[in-house]
């Protein structure tokens, strides 16, 4: 374990996480790609946009609720629970995250970006209000309290655009940070892949963890090239 890292840690100013995928894989999550990502035959591409959503929401909803049932059997891991103690520990602590299984969430942390948003969440396809009552589907897909749309998943689809409220607080989280954790995420998916260069240009410490190397291994001061679930509990034994 690097000793500029236990040292810098527990005493830095500001502290910002950036996950993906690779923070959830020991938790079993899965991917919804290629073979085993087939549902009746469609691929995720074919359901995950407003077009589909349009023509027929129903059959995407169908299949979000069969996407939730796999989740909900899922249980945060220990790089989740690392997480949380880490924020704990940190004077100003910011978790921004590209995944959409709640995970975080179940795990306990608090100052949450959810860059794609949450597929346990609803809300309306026009006038984004939250959709908090449970969906059944008996009843048919449910419309807005307010202005009558329909509800859909609270996840960013191909071809939307993010949040721009999340991403701007990314953005200036990414600017204003001393340390830049990067755990299990690829690198190459826009605008998140910008965050670790944005720190490091605003002389971040950049800190990744992964089993594979990336785009941000080669700006990173600190490389640990293993899972986050052994990794960073790890780091939290050091400082604490």
């Amino acid at each position: 374990m690097n000793e500029d890292l236990i040292h810098r840690i527990p005493n830095a100013r500001s502290i910002a996480v950036l996950t993906g995928a690779g923070i959830s894989a020991a938790s079993g999550v899965p991917t919804f790609r290629g073979r085993d990502g087939l549902w009746k035959n469609f691929r995720p591409e074919e359901l995950a946009n407003f077009s589909a959503f349009h023509n027929n929401p129903l059959l995407v909803w169908e299949w979000y609720l069969w996407r939730r049932d796999l989740i909900a059997k899922v249980k945060p891991n220990a790089a989740h629970y690392a997480l949380v103690d880490l924020e704990k520990i940190s004077k100003d602590f910011s978790l921004i995250t590209q995944n959409v299984d709640n995970l975080h969430n179940l795990a306990g942390s608090q100052n949450i970006i959810e860059l794609h948003g949450n597929i346990m969440r609803n809300k309306c396809s026009q006038c984004n209000k939250p959709y908090p009552e449970e969906i059944n589907l008996e009843k048919g897909v449910p419309s807005c309290n307010e202005c009558g749309g329909t509800i859909r998943p609270d996840v960013v689809w191909f071809g939307e655009f993010l949040p721009q409220d999340a991403i701007q607080k990314a953005y200036n989280i990414a600017q204003n940070s001393e340390i830049f954790i990067i755990v299990g995420t690829s690198g190459v998916v826009e605008p998140a892949a910008s965050l670790p260069f944005i720190a490091k240009q605003n002389r971040a410490l950049l800190i990744e963890i992964n089993p594979e190397q990336t785009p941000i291994t080669a700006i990173s001061d600190l490389f640990f090239q293993d899972s986050a679930d052994k990794v960073l509990p790890r780091i939290i034994m050091e400082i604490q």
